[in-house]
């Protein structure tokens, strides 16, 4: 059926649980996934060291001397370096074009580190500088992240590489933080561990059937009868290590028994993810939308209507004609070569009328 619209021919498509005839329904096998790869262990978390610095031996695109803050931190590394400013203070530092203050951050991993480890950091400007190019970072002391807490964590120096030309205020130094204190992140508090789920996998259902996995005996210990394990909410389950390895102070093996466990793959709500700035869109199988109707542009969508005979389309099964697959009305709509910005738009527009049986998330 062809819609007229201000002299501009219009594409109807009509969808009730339709495919296209060249992509036939087939069968999915439950996957199954170990409990490592949706969850983590709480206090295994990422750590940020954080320090301002001087960039040194730019080309005349420091700061510049009308930068008092620049000007009072090179004046503090003079003196720390045994050459303290002269009686007219910062004015000696007016020609200082080739140095630049900058913000140095170093992310200590999650698996934590040892002293004298080397990890990446990053630079970026703070100043009026126009580019850290060809600029080397003076030795900088790098804290944790409270500010009130003035414990040297690591230092951090050496020659900066650009991350992209098109910001040539911001780079990093490979390998250029030095860590000068041990990273050891404690997993076991009171006898226990806490398992978190990642956000994507988050939900009340998933933490409950691993909690019942984890309670079925599938592990290597002795039972006292007593389930170790129970969901506190949709992100956290608590586990108590059993006597055995607490006595043995060898919990990282009841540890890795737990997240070595396989679970069926976790079945979480229907959800729709769209970058936008991609132009990717990434629809759960399981996604149905309602019937409606949807105009945009030279196109009009209709779900849920009663298919016509034009051959293009063939329903799945005839009794669904209330709901469709979302899946199927991008598949056609692709067939139609709807651009993808069109398609981002009337996935919108059934959200926003209730019709997206989903939960849409835009990136």
């Amino acid at each position: 059926m062809v819609l007229p619209a201000a002299g501009k021919p219009r594409c109807t498509v009509l969808l009730a649980a339709l495919v296209l005839a060249t992509h036939p329904l087939a069968g999915q096998a439950d996957g199954r996934t170990t409990l490592k790869t949706i969850c983590r262990v709480k206090g295994q978390e990422e750590n940020t060291l954080q320090g301002l610095g001087i960039v040194m031996g730019l080309k005349g695109t420091g700061d510049g001397a009308s930068s008092l803050p620049t000007l009072r931190s090179l004046a503090q590394a003079m003196q720390l370096m045994g050459s303290p400013l002269g009686k007219t203070g910062t004015a000696e530092l007016k020609d200082s074009k080739n140095v630049a203050l900058v913000v140095v951050t170093a992310t200590v991993p999650a698996a934590g580190a040892r002293q004298g480890d080397r990890l990446d950091c990053q630079v970026s400007s703070i100043g009026a500088a126009k580019s850290l190019a060809g600029g080397r970072l003076f030795t900088t002391l790098l804290l944790g992240p409270d500010p009130h807490n003035p414990r040297v964590y690591a230092t951090a120096d050496g020659w900066i590489t650009l991350d992209s030309p098109n910001m040539p205020t911001a780079g990093r130094i490979r390998g250029g933080c030095r860590l000068e204190e041990d990273f050891f992140n404690p997993f076991v508090r009171d006898g226990k561990i806490t398992l978190v789920l990642d956000r994507s996998h988050a939900d009340f259902q998933v933490a409950q059937d691993i909690a019942d996995m984890i309670n079925s005996g599938k592990l290597r210990y002795q039972s006292s009868g007593q389930p170790l394990a129970r969901a506190l909410n949709q992100n956290n389950i608590e586990v108590s290590i059993p006597q055995q390895y607490l006595t043995d102070n060898d919990p990282v093996d009841f540890v890795s028994q737990v997240l070595g466990l396989e679970i069926p793959e976790p079945q979480t709500g229907a959800r729709v993810v769209i970058n936008e700035r991609a132009g990717s869109i990434v629809i759960g199988d399981d996604v149905e939308i309602g019937a409606a109707v949807v105009s945009h542009k030279n196109i009009v969508v209709e779900t849920g209507a009663t298919p016509q005979a034009t051959g293009r389309f063939v329903p799945i099964d005839p009794s669904q004609v209330q709901t469709a697959k979302l899946k199927s009305l991008v598949e056609s709509l692709n067939a139609l070569h709807v651009p993808t910005e069109d398609v981002i738009e009337i996935i919108k527009g059934l959200e926003r009328n209730g019709k997206l049986h989903a939960q849409l998330i835009i990136e």
